[in-house]
């Protein structure tokens, strides 16, 4: 597998994005994103769905040069619509549009449908943190379903994350961000293309029996993903899909959507000011009184609160640069013929 540093894929990235008329700009914006996820330990949202990008562009499945259409402008609730562009540069400037509704007036619902890929939503979370404020997501895939309902035998659900962002005074953000699915779809695309196992645990086969194959999902007939925690996750994701399609004026799961070129979100985002809440200055003290809290006591145990994981793995990354699954790097290569 090669092993790139992050200004080399940074460079690889925006090359190709230009190459199929993205502007400049929204390429810098893409690649940075896409690094980003990679340099935090997230293959699954990183780099390596650049192919992808490229291919739903030639397809007419991505729209490289569309901006945010407004729905809805009442205050303190914003609806977008994305045309079916860049996740990255839409997802910012919703984000940016509604960190300022919430800092005039406490709060922002801030809806976005039709946006292309949206990549890690807890880029969404930080970037509301850095704001001091708080935010809370809830994202859908509007793909062919790929998740069972609790006790179900056919999937009905997507992997649809969701994500909470809390700002802490001095310190990085507590980022909760995940699939509501045992594990992200496209980390059983990266299992794949390196020939290992997915946990136990996380799947089942067409025939319904638990596996750990990576091809029951990729290839035909195809399995499905299991929600994390049984019924709790299968019940958040279909709350995810309730607010972050169906509330967005997106598409849920209940469209039998055919395979497509693209991945097309919608999503939710609840954006709060606490400083204008109850708490007000005493929120910033109970906050990290409360983290200190989770690790007092706990010698000789790796406590990680969310978001530490990610701290991790972007500072080993980026000194020892990101590994390329070879398939991956084949389809990079690929794009250049």
């Amino acid at each position: 597998m090669p092993v790139l540093t992050h200004q080399q894929l940074r460079t690889l990235l925006e090359h190709h994005l230009v190459r199929v008329n993205t502007p400049a700009d929204s390429a810098r914006q893409v690649a940075d994103n896409l690094l980003e996820a990679s340099l935090k330990g997230h293959d699954s949202h990183g780099v390596t769905l650049l192919p992808r990008y490229i291919n739903a562009i030639v397809a007419g499945d991505l729209n490289p040069n569309a901006r945010l259409r407004v729905v809805r402008d009442a205050g303190p609730l914003l609806a977008f619509n994305g045309e079916h562009g860049f996740g990255q540069v839409l997802g910012k400037e919703a984000m940016e549009a509604g960190i300022a509704r919430a800092q005039a007036f406490g709060v922002a619902v801030v809806t976005l449908a039709d946006s292309h890929h949206l990549g890690r939503i807890g880029a969404w979370a930080e970037q509301v943190a850095d704001a001091g404020l708080v935010s809370i997501h809830f994202a859908n895939v509007a793909a062919p379903s790929a998740v069972l309902p609790f006790n179900g035998r056919h999937p009905r659900l997507g992997t649809n994350p969701f994500c909470v962002g809390v700002p802490v005074a001095g310190r990085r953000p507590v980022i909760l961000d995940f699939a509501t699915s045992a594990i992200a779809g496209n980390k059983a695309r990266i299992a794949f293309n390196e020939g290992r196992a997915i946990p136990e645990g996380c799947a089942v086969d067409a025939e319904g029996n638990p596996t750990t194959d990576p091809r029951a999902l990729m290839e035909e007939p195809r399995g499905a993903l299991l929600a994390f925690g049984g019924h709790k996750g299968a019940g958040l994701s279909l709350i995810c899909s309730l607010l972050g399609a169906a509330l967005s004026g997106g598409e849920t799961e209940s469209h039998q959507i055919p395979p497509r070129p693209g991945i097309i979100n919608n999503m939710l985002s609840i954006i709060i000011d606490p400083s204008q809440l109850g708490a007000g200055e005493a929120w910033a003290q109970e906050v990290l009184a409360q983290l200190d809290w989770m690790h007092e006591g706990q010698e000789g145990s790796d406590v990680m609160l969310p978001g530490e994981p990610e701290a991790r793995a972007y500072e080993q990354r980026l000194a020892n640069g990101i590994h390329i699954d070879e398939v991956s790097w084949q389809q990079f290569a690929a794009l250049e013929q």
